[in-house]
């Protein structure tokens, strides 16, 4: 279980307080950070974790003041990355990364690991799209019509894949679990998968999601230690990244972007915060600590 995100000050120590991790693998975790920043790599989930959940997912910004955050903390580590299924181009546009002071080696990965953008170039490398993504493109309009839940449902083009969002639907959660049967059948027939997360269902290529992503970036810088935080069930292969790290023996700490909508991350991470407020808070906490 996660802890709360409130601690008390140690009237001796004049540095910002930190929240304490409710495990002992994330107290272990936080520990290594606080020892080793420059081996330290922070990994983060933008939607519902830097950016809050909005109706439309094209108005979604990171918190004001993550970026200001980020920028102070990411001199301090050795690395910082946003681990994202949005393009990297997005989330690059409507987090405010580009030509950020101290946001010179911020790496997003975007499509769960299948694109990459690094400020340090300002580009996107990534592999051709998967063909099936434009075959399921096609056919999607004509599937939510035939369902009956093409009212207040949405498809949100991504590029290397597709969703279909419920949020404005009359009854979200009746029309989510309404789609999720034939979305599975229509992403199966043209070699996809279906990623639930909070009202929204996304159609993608296998092979790739955020534990990969976060695993193989991982291993290229040799840490001496990881944070990772999200929000929702697209995170949970990262929290299971993480895990398989820290048995490895690299401490870890999950940090978990509350939502009354998802409550497996919470159930799995050392720390629980209150929403992107939250864990804009812990990083600018954990910044002014290591500045």
């Amino acid at each position: 279980m996660g802890s709360q995100d409130s601690h008390a000050t140690d009237s001796t120590n004049p540095l910002p307080s930190l929240p304490t991790p409710a495990t002992r693998a994330g107290r272990d975790g936080l520990a290594a950070i606080l020892a080793r920043p420059e081996r330290a790599v922070i990994a983060l989930d933008f939607d519902g974790t830097l950016a809050p959940i909005v109706p439309d997912p094209d108005q979604a910004r990171a918190h004001p003041d993550a970026v200001p955050a980020l920028a102070v903390l990411a001199p301090e580590v050795a690395a910082v990355a946003v681990v994202t299924g949005r393009p990297a181009g997005v989330a690059v546009r409507h987090g405010g990364f580009a030509g950020v002071p101290g946001l010179e080696h911020l790496v997003v990965l975007g499509h769960y690991g299948a694109e990459r953008w690094d400020a340090a170039t300002g580009t996107v490398t990534a592999p051709p799209p998967h063909p099936g993504v434009a075959a399921v493109r096609a056919e999607l309009p004509g599937l939510l019509d035939r369902v009956g839940a093409w009212h207040g449902t949405w498809i949100e083009e991504k590029g290397r894949s597709v969703a279909v969002h419920t949020r404005r639907a009359d009854d979200p959660q009746a029309a989510f679990e309404l789609l999720r049967e034939p979305l599975t059948d229509l992403a199966t027939r043209h070699g996809l998968i279906v990623e639930p997360g909070r009202l929204v269902l996304e159609l993608r290529p296998p092979g790739m999601d955020k534990g990969v992503a976060l695993l193989d970036y991982v291993r290229d810088l040799a840490p001496a230690s990881v944070l990772y935080a999200g929000d929702d069930l697209g995170d949970l292969p990262a929290y299971a990244a993480v895990e398989k790290l820290r048995s490895d023996g690299l401490p870890g700490v999950l940090v978990c972007s509350g939502s009354t909508e998802v409550t497996e991350l919470s159930e799995r991470a050392d720390l629980v915060v209150d929403g992107p407020a939250g864990v804009v808070g812990l990083l600018r906490t954990l910044a002014e600590r290591l500045a």
